[in-house]
């Protein structure tokens, strides 16, 4: 038998108790040190976020429940003349979110979406507004919370952390689209506006000036910022106000416009298309700036819904096409005081120059004929009577003599061509045309014919209702060139109107030339065969001195007669009046266009009658006379 040599007593043998007791104390030795090593870390990381990081982290512990909010300033208001208000601030509620109190902003907006009737287009304005905004700042994802929005989000506020429903002021604009085309309006900010905005100036604005006396003062109509230092709880909500910086309220702006004659205006529009444009020819203050059709401002404040903004931008009629500002329309015959008053200057014609109007005038050696408006024509006719009947004739070959050139730099005197200098914006300078002109834009010769359509106010010749009445108040002042503007005062005594000194056209001919012109247009209305002698009619304590126009649409062929029945509508001719009142020591110039109106002389020429009289008189048209529904025809 093999012996078994693991014994018990060999086993007891190997085992080294010694050994084990020595790597057991090495190892707790190693494992001590590694412990003291990493304690000694730990103080001394205490002992330096102690006392080296100590001020930096008290602000970053004092930062997590007290910030820096930017305060909108209020806008300054817009009055009338008269003190109206034309532009108000009104307290709104808004429903904001603070991205850095919200964990999932895509999950909030999807739960939000029910209780407010959150609309697919106000969350995509949101994600725009996020990308030009700061981390901190409180966006608003509705401008404008209803009653019933206001009370379905109370009732869930708790759901929501980091959105809450805040006081704002908003703009009103109470006389709704009475001066939409002037004032303009206040819209959101956007991306473009963004990256020509100071940051600073605007934290916590929502709003800029877009259009109109809006936008061309925005400026000054801002206002300062303010700030306020909060302190919230973990919920991101407000306990206490620490330090508050209030804002300052934009400057307030008074403006020469007339709520009564704006009105007026507006009402002898209504049904048309079409601007009318009054000036005070002293300084060249605007007393009334209507284009007519019109659009609520209001509307756009608060962000207008794509669909309305789209039905509104493709009507047919152009609401938000400022005629008055930017239409540019053959000005017709009210343009012929101004060409007469060039061929005094150029010394081409002068008081008794007469001609003999066969109907028609004819170019050396052409066969064309280019015909009066009274086709048997108006015999024989000097300058008085040239503006009195409105004579075609005697501009054809005026602006013959005259030549465009000639033409072009006397116009242009009057404002034709250019901008006229009004406090608005995206103001149109129409067409005044020249020979270099015509090479620049059409890279075509001027041909000799051409002048013929623009000496009566068509072809190439186009101008803006502005630019008319702006023309018409020079030959009324004795040819003192000034300004348009809108802006009358403000509240700021270091901010007023900064106005040229009206200086006189350089003219060449007598200074009782300017009165003698007056004469001339007095006798429109005043004279026996006047184009607008019944707006003489009931005429009470002031004469009138004016121009009718009609300016073509639709061209006629050579020997056809111009048949209102076989036309549309909208190929009408358009009707112009320009004129002023009174005669001596004028107070108002006025220029009516009448989209498609036909004739100047019954269409544009009674409204502006209606302006005269209240300027003048303060003396308001009838009310229309109600027929009743049993009545018939």
């Amino acid at each position: 038998m093999k012996p078994d040599h693991n014994t018990p007593q060999e086993r007891m043998t190997m085992k080294n108790q010694l050994a084990e007791v020595g790597l057991f104390k090495g190892r707790a030795a190693v494992a001590g040190g590694f412990i003291v090593f990493a304690f000694t870390l730990l103080v001394l990381r205490y002992g330096w976020l102690q006392l080296m990081q100590h001020e930096t982290y008290v602000t970053q512990s004092e930062n997590n429940r007290i910030h820096l909010e930017a305060i909108a300033p209020p806008r300054g208001f817009i009055y009338d003349r008269n003190g109206v208000l034309l532009a108000d601030n009104r307290p709104i509620f808004a429903l904001v979110i603070n991205r850095q109190q919200v964990s999932d902003l895509d999950e909030t907006i999807k739960r939000l979406v029910p209780v407010i009737n959150l609309m697919p287009e106000e969350i995509e304005r949101f994600k725009k507004r996020l990308r030009v905004s700061r981390r901190y700042e409180l966006v608003p994802i509705r401008s404008r919370l209803s009653e019933e929005d206001l009370a379905s989000f109370t009732e869930k506020r708790y759901l929501f952390p980091g959105v809450s429903a805040e006081n704002d002021i908003s703009r009103y604009y109470p006389q709704g689209e009475l001066f939409a085309h002037v004032l303009g309006y206040v819209s959101r900010i956007s991306e473009q506006d963004q990256k020509n905005l100071d940051a600073t100036a605007y934290a916590g604005t929502n709003l800029i000036g877009k259009l109109g006396i809006e936008k061309y003062y925005e400026s000054v109509l801002h206002g300062k910022v303010g700030y306020q230092h909060v302190e919230t709880n973990a919920f991101g909500r407000q306990i206490r106000v620490l330090k508050r910086t209030p804002p300052q309220r934009g400057t307030d702006l008074k403006l020469s416009l007339d709520i009564q004659l704006q009105q007026l205006a507006h009402e002898q529009l209504a049904g048309r298309r079409g601007a009318i444009v009054a000036l005070d020819p002293r300084d060249g203050s605007v007393l009334a700036f209507v284009s007519n059709p019109g659009f609520d401002p209001n509307l756009f404040v608060g962000g207008i819904p794509s669909s309305l903004y789209n039905g509104l931008r493709d009507h047919i009629d152009r609401p938000l096409y400022n005629r008055a500002l930017q239409g540019v329309y053959p000005p017709g015959s009210t343009i012929k005081p101004f060409e007469a008053l060039g061929g005094l200057h150029y010394g081409l014609v002068d008081w008794d120059y007469t001609i003999s109007d066969p109907g028609y005038f004819m170019l050396p050696g052409v066969n064309h004929r280019f015909r009066d408006w009274k086709k048997q024509g108006h015999g024989r006719v000097n300058m008085v009577t040239s503006i009195e009947q409105s004579c075609d004739t005697y501009y054809y070959q005026l602006s013959d003599r005259m030549g465009v050139d000639r033409f072009h730099d006397w116009m242009a005197e009057f404002g034709f061509g250019k901008e006229t200098g009004i406090d608005l914006v995206n103001e149109r300078t129409g067409t005044l045309p020249s020979v270099a002109w015509k090479r620049k834009r059409l890279n075509a010769p001027w041909y000799r014919g051409e002048m013929m359509s623009v000496g009566i106010g068509q072809g190439y010749f186009t101008a803006t209702p502005l630019q008319i009445a702006l023309a018409t108040a020079i030959v009324a002042n004795g040819g003192h060139r000034i300004r348009p503007h809108v802006l009358r005062s403000s509240s700021d005594p270091t901010f007023q109107p900064d106005l040229p000194k009206p200086d006189l056209i350089p003219y060449n001919g007598q200074p009782e030339d300017w009165d003698k012109m007056h004469f001339a247009m007095r006798e429109v209305i005043h004279g026996a065969r006047g184009t607008a002698s019944r707006l003489r009619i009931g005429l009470e304590g002031y004469d009138i001195a004016g121009k009718t126009g009609t300016a073509q649409v639709k061209g006629i062929k050579q020997g056809e007669r111009y048949d209102e029945s076989k036309l549309d509508e909208r190929h009408y001719d358009h009707a112009w009046f320009m004129g002023f009142a009174p005669v001596t020591n004028p107070v108002i110039a006025v220029a009516v266009l009448v989209e498609n109106g036909k004739h100047g002389s019954s269409t544009a020429a009674p409204i502006a009658r209606v302006l005269f009289d209240y300027e003048i008189n303060r003396t308001l048209p009838p009310p229309p006379k109600v027929v009743p529904e049993d009545a018939g025809e």
